[in-house]
């Protein structure tokens, strides 16, 4: 996940899914006026039928990084506060567990997940975390795991809840709709890297009822300490088990986002995990790296937008 390459190859292009982003030669964005609206797809019948049987344990294991994804994406509109509202929580906060710096190997946790899709004819794979909601039915993740950025939307969206080893134990949860900010779907702005998914029922039960749903806050302060979870797939890590990350947040040294970075060695496919705060609420997700700022995560600030894009997933 880094903003200049990603890794091996894109070198020179800007990524956000775990991925690079370029160093900027100068940061000069103004802010944006009002925030635009939410963007919403909701998923065609037929649509979610064909994604129930799509995802087999060999198309999982082949499913390719979200890096890629992030070539070309910048911060075009950073806000000085993303549009801050008011400290706002939603569900039940749970004190989260102890963790390292860098990654660590983790037990399955029912509410955390991989996430898998289809964009532009390829398969991906990124991370999710179920998070307590009205429907109970909602997933946290990228924006780049669901919008193109300037694109489509992702077709299959699929949350499979404490994969390891190809085991799905609580089934797999298919997206009946995916809500992002308009700033990613139409400008592909990594500042903007939140998105999250209803998805439907199985065997008649929510996605909350089966696996629980982490508290979600928003509008908090900037600098906390945060335990940051994911799947990451890109070398050295498989994308095979859980693997997790902590520390204090820090502000993007460049100026060219407004996302918070930890310690964190995580690569792509641990896009989209959850960082949760000291009280278990979630409040980002992993997003981006740089690539000459080695073992450090980026996730965007969880303002007024991302509470609007979490609204609109949960209201239905």
């Amino acid at each position: 996940m880094k903003l200049t390459s990603v890794r091996a190859a894109l070198a020179g292009a800007a990524l956000v899914a775990c991925g690079l982003l370029a160093v900027p030669t100068a940061a000069s964005a103004a802010p944006p006026a009002v925030p635009p609206g939410v963007d919403q797809r909701a998923v065609p019948a037929a649509e979610r039928a064909a994604a129930a049987g799509y995802w087999t344990a060999e198309r999982m294991r082949s499913a390719a990084p979200a890096d890629v994804l992030l070539a070309g994406k910048s911060a075009s509109t950073p806000a000085a506060d993303v549009a801050a509202g008011a400290p706002v929580t939603y569900g039940k906060p749970a004190p989260a567990p102890e963790i390292t710096p860098m990654a660590a190997n983790e037990s399955p946790v029912p509410n955390i997940g991989k996430v898998f899709f289809t964009l532009n004819g390829r398969n991906y794979v990124c991370s999710g975390n179920s998070v307590s909601s009205a429907n109970g039915s909602v997933v946290a993740t990228a924006a780049h795991c669901v919008h193109g950025g300037k694109g489509k939307y992702a077709t299959n969206w699929t949350f499979v809840p404490a994969y390891e080893n190809g085991a799905a134990p609580y089934g797999q949860w298919v997206a009946t709709k995916l809500a992002a900010p308009q700033q990613w779907t139409k400008g592909g702005d990594i500042t903007y890297d939140t998105a999250f998914a209803t998805v439907g029922t199985v065997a008649g039960k929510t996605l909350q009822a089966t696996v629980g749903g982490t508290a979600i806050s928003f509008n908090q302060a900037r600098g906390l300490s945060y335990e940051a979870f994911g799947y990451p797939a890109a070398a050295p890590f498989n994308g095979q088990t859980l693997k997790s990350c902590a520390g204090t947040a820090t502000p993007d040294p460049y100026g060219q986002t407004q996302s918070q970075g930890i310690p964190c060695d995580m690569t792509g496919g641990s896009s989209g995990g959850p960082w949760f705060l000291g009280n278990g609420s979630q409040n980002s997700v992993n997003s981006f790296g740089y690539n000459n700022i080695p073992n450090v995560m980026f996730g965007p600030y969880y303002g007024s937008v991302a509470q609007s894009t979490y609204a609109t997933a949960a209201a239905s």
